[in-house]
């Protein structure tokens, strides 16, 4: 099983290669296209994850989730957001009800 430190792990990775030479590093090569390649790609990602769950094949689930979160860190941190940052977001949601926090959200509550 993967330790729960894995999303920082990968986060620094991605950090790593973000300036590298493009032609070196898939990583690299995503950021040099700019942000617009990068949320076409967690586009397609989403897109494969949603028929995957449709066809209800486990293995490609897994895949294709790992694909999109990936897609997803290297957007974040194109955009300067931390994965800490997502998971106290995630943290503070924690124990509350769907309904009442998307309520919040659209009173502007925090």
């Amino acid at each position: 099983m993967a330790e729960p430190d894995v999303l920082e792990r990968l986060e620094r990775a991605i950090a790593a290669r973000r300036d590298a030479e493009p032609s070196g590093s898939y990583v690299a090569s995503l950021n040099a296209r700019g942000l617009d390649a990068i949320l076409k790609k967690i586009g397609e990602e989403a897109t494969e994850t949603v028929l995957a769950a449709k066809g209800g094949d486990k293995a490609a689930i897994v895949h294709e989730v790992a694909d999109l979160w990936f897609h997803c860190l290297v957007m974040l941190g194109r955009q300067g957001v931390s994965v800490a940052e997502v998971l106290a977001e995630l943290e503070r949601r924690e124990g509350r009800s769907g309904h009442d926090e998307k309520a919040s959200r659209q009173r502007g509550d925090p």
